[in-house]
């Protein structure tokens, strides 16, 4: 079991490294590769006649060596080269290997990624939708709601006309996943939050403190009309 964790552990490691990485890696080996050829002796191969034995020679013989074409000009023909020429070529069908598993996890990465987005956007769509079916009777409770916190109507209107907001702006949150727009949710909460307090106090019987409970309300009034027209213009923004 530990085994076949650590492999499946290193193959996820390795699927996560990027292609280029291993691309860079196979063109590093065949320079590398030809400086051991050149440092091996001339005898340890089959050299054409009139070939090169520099080190461009033995670079071209990496490249050809490493990407398995074998035109068979140079050709190993003892222990030393014979060992490094397999050796190349089996570093290089690994790094190829490993690139390849790269690539199609990176493209089941972009899949997936892309796959995230578009539901996004389709939830994003469908909240939006409900939002604006819902907007009119909004937009009615809270102009309804503006008008007696601008007008000083009685405490009674007041009290009843934040109980409706407070209604209506929990059901939108209920039925709209108001994630989608921060700002709008963080107003909304705020609003229900306040007139839910304000209606809370109202069933409570005043007691003799009349003033302090009068500069409550003129509090709530100012603070509560300010978010109130702040959600309006979110909802136009978001309806737009």
């Amino acid at each position: 079991m530990k085994t076949s964790n650590r492999i499946r552990h290193f193959f996820h490691v390795v699927s996560n490294v990027r292609p280029i990485i291993w691309i860079g890696s196979y063109i590093a080996l065949m320079p590398v590769f030809a400086l051991i050829y050149w440092a091996l002796p001339d005898s340890q191969f089959r050299i054409p006649d009139g070939a090169g034995t520099d080190f461009g020679s033995w670079l071209y013989y990496s490249i050809v060596t490493i990407t398995t074409l074998g035109f068979g000009d140079y050709t190993p023909a003892h222990g030393w080269a014979q060992a490094v020429t397999a050796v190349e070529v089996m570093c290089g069908l690994t790094i190829l290997g490993f690139f390849l598993n790269a690539v199609g996890s990176m493209k089941s990465e972009i899949d997936v990624t892309s796959e995230i987005e578009k539901q996004r956007q389709l939830h994003s769509a469908a909240e939006r939708d409900k939002l604006v079916k819902m907007r009119p009777l909004l937009l009615k409770r809270l102009n309804t709601f503006i008008y007696h916190c601008d007008n000083n109507s009685s405490q009674s209107q007041l009290t009843r006309s934040a109980f409706n907001i407070s209604i209506a702006l929990d059901s939108l949150q209920t039925h709209v996943d108001l994630t989608e727009w921060p700002e709008l949710l963080e107003s909304c909460f705020s609003l229900v939050a306040d007139c839910q307090l304000f209606t809370d106090e109202k069933e409570i019987e005043k007691t003799d403190a009349e003033q302090i409970a009068a500069d409550k309300d003129v509090s709530f009034v100012a603070t509560a009309a300010e978010t109130a027209r702040h959600i309006q213009t979110l909802l136009s923004e978001i309806a737009a």
